[in-house]
Formats: C-alpha cells, sequence, structure tokens
C-alpha cells in the first residue's frame, strides 16, 4: 500500500519561549487522563470500525542504546515481541509492532540504539536499519533518560529528518528524585531542536502507556487501517524463537561475552500442539564457547530453560528446545556472513 501524505496537526505545539519553559513542564507533568481511556473508549474493541474514520500511521522509536525503547514498544503493543537486556545493542533489527486502539491503528517501528563506538560490518549494518526507519515515518518519538543528554543522544537527534514532527519522550522519569530539575534540562532540550511536544514518562507504567497514545494520535493521517487489529507485528515466529535465545544468552552472560554473538535457528518444525526448535549460539572465539555451555554445561542448559518458558508463554503450547555453541571467528566485521546471519 502507498504511503500517504505526511500528517501535521494543525496545533502541533512547537518550541515554547524561555518564559513558558516552567509552564510547559507543569502541563507536561500535570496532563492526565481517565484511567481507562487513551482514544475514543466509547468504541468497542469488538465493533466495526467505518473506514472513513480510521486513522493509521507510521510512529518511529529511536534513541542511543539502552533507553528502554524495546521495553516501550512492549508496553505499546501490549505483548512482549522485543527482547530487552542490560547489554547494550540488544536489539539488532528493526521489529514493527502494530496497536489498535478505538478509531487508531499505530505501526510502530523500535530500532537498533545508534551504534557511534565501533565501525564493524553489524554495526554497520544496525546503523543502516536506523536509518531507514526514520526516512519515512508520521511521528518519531525520541527517547532519553529523563534529565540526561550524552553524545549518543546528540548523534542520533543529528539523523532525524527536519520534515518529521519530533516528540522528546523522557524515559524512567520514575527515577528523577528532583522534578524541578527538568526545567533547566527542558530549556536546553529545546534549543537542540523544535520537538513538537515533550512527554516525561516510565514505558514500566500503564497510565502514562495510555497518555501516550492519546498524545501521538493526532499525528496519524486519516485512512483505513494497514493491518489486521488482532495482529501484533510483522515479526516470524521462527525470529522471535531466535531472538528469546538471544535474549537469555545476554542476560545470563552479563558483561563477560561480546556482545557481537548471535543466534541461528537451524530447524522449526511444527507437530500439532509442539513447536521443535534447533539453534546455534554463535561465537567469535573458542573461549567465549565455555562461557555459553559453563561449568557441566548449565549455563547452555539454563538458557535453553528459560527461552523455552518464555516461548511457552507467548506461544500457549509446548517447545522442544535444543541449542548448540559453534565459533564462526571474525564473522561480526564480515559483510557476507551478516548477512548471512539475517542482518539487513
Amino acid at each position: 500500500m502507498p504511503r500517504p501524505p505526511r500528517h501535521s496537526p494543525e496545533a502541533t505545539p512547537s518550541a515554547q519561549p524561555e518564559a513558558d519553559l516552567d509552564a510547559m513542564l507543569a502541563k507536561a507533568l500535570g496532563k492526565s487522563l481517565p484511567e481507562a481511556a487513551a482514544t475514543d473508549a466509547s468504541i468497542e474493541a469488538s465493533e466495526p470500525v467505518d473506514p472513513s474514520l480510521q486513522r493509521c500511521g507510521y510512529v518511529a522509536i529511536v534513541g542511543k542504546p539502552n533507553v528502554g525503547k524495546s521495553t516501550l514498544l512492549n508496553a505499546l503493543v501490549g505483548q512482549k515481541i522485543s527482547i530487552t537486556s542490560r547489554k547494550a545493542q540488544t536489539t539488532r533489527h528493526r521489529i514493527t509492532g502494530y496497536r489498535t486502539e478505538g478509531v487508531s491503528q499505530f505501526v510502530f517501528v523500535d530500532t537498533p540504539g545508534f551504534q557511534t563506538r565501533h565501525g564493524n560490518a553489524l554495526n554497520r549494518s544496525l546503523n543502516k536499519t536506523v536509518l531507514g526507519a526514520v526516512t519515512d515515518v508520521d511521528l518519531i518519538l525520541f527517547v532519553v533518560e529523563a534529565g540526561h543528554f550524552t553524545p549518543a543522544d546528540q548523534k542520533v537527534l543529528e539523523l532525524l529528518p527536519a520534515a518529521v514532527p519530533v516528540i522528546l519522550l523522557a524515559n524512567k522519569f520514575d527515577l528523577v528524585h528532583r522534578r524541578g530539575d527538568l526545567a533547566p534540562w527542558l530549556k536546553s532540550m529545546q534549543e537542540k531542536r523544535s520537538f513538537a511536544e515533550f512527554v516525561p514518562m516510565s514505558a514500566k507504567t500503564p497510565r502514562d502507556i495510555q497518555r501516550l497514545f492519546a498524545i501521538c494520535e493526532k499525528y496519524l493521517p486519516q485512512q483505513p487501517w494497514m493491518h489486521d487489529p488482532e495482529e501484533l507485528t510483522d515479526r516470524s515466529e521462527r525470529f522471535m524463537a531466535a531472538e528469546m535465545v538471544r535474549e537469555k544468552l545476554f542476560r545470563l552472560t552479563g558483561d563477560e561475552l561480546p556482545y557481537t554473538s548471535t543466534v541461528v535457528i537451524d530447524k522449526f518444525e511444527e507437530e500439532g500442539a509442539l513447536k521443535r526448535i534447533a539453534a546455534s549460539i554463535v561465537v567469535e572465539r573458542e573461549g567465549h564457547k565455555g562461557m555459553v555451555i559453563g561449568e557441566k554445561g548449565e549455563k547452555l542448559k539454563r538458557i535453553g530453560t528459560e527461552a523455552r518458558q518464555e516461548l511457552e508463554k507467548i506461544w500457549n503450547c509446548k517447545v522442544f528446545l535444543e541449542l548448540w555453541v559453534k565459533v564462526r571467528s571474525g564473522w561480526a566485521d564480515d559483510d557476507a556472513r551478516v548477512r548471512s546471519f539475517g542482518y539487513e
């Protein structure tokens, strides 16, 4: 379906004069909605919606690594479709999630955190994914940690096209101890770009997520929905299986294992209510293999058990998961191999 012209709401707030910064902060912090409402709550999900009333558009979620983009996407979609861990660069693919609320369908695009520290083939691929995601959307959520702005944040901000409205989303707001300190921070942010809106929030707070739907809705073009309202993502179960193993790998190895490790699905078969999956964890050095396997194979066994349990919860079926560990030296700096492992 061809992309419609970008939609710019008539009442889009622009950058506030310096004298209005405190008022802007107070407005953002005091803004609230009824508990049950994000969009038009009068329209039941089961009722058909007149296509002439429907809104649908693309919303990109961008930011440096580890600011909570994947946690935000999962909360917006209402189910886990993007993996999370404390390790930088956990998200490596453009992951699209759908959420239909009232008359509006949101197509959220989660992106890898933009990498500036390493220039290997893997990171070049990931950065290309980020750039591709922000060029043809209706709205960008620029995610930063509330009260913080680093050179890495600045690098991401410089990538954002001037023609697309950008919401400054100050995530992890619940961790800010002195909220009055945000006024000078907000002033400095408004000097960096004319943001459409400022939204302080926590991606882990349901009420904040509902408020964000209402804020984003007016930026969506009026057009028929692009997806079935029951759909949640464009990613396959095979992809989700690989991602879930990689999440447990990163969570259970911590900083010991370089982030360049990846997971490849070798077999994915369905036998009635059972899914049989064989996967390879790919590392760059022989020494890394021992880290993944652990003493008497205990680490690998735990990775497999936790990944299997999570997949069974998501799919509501039985899963048989078999894991192997393989060494592929220098794969992350080999363009051909990076592509063969599923990176764009």
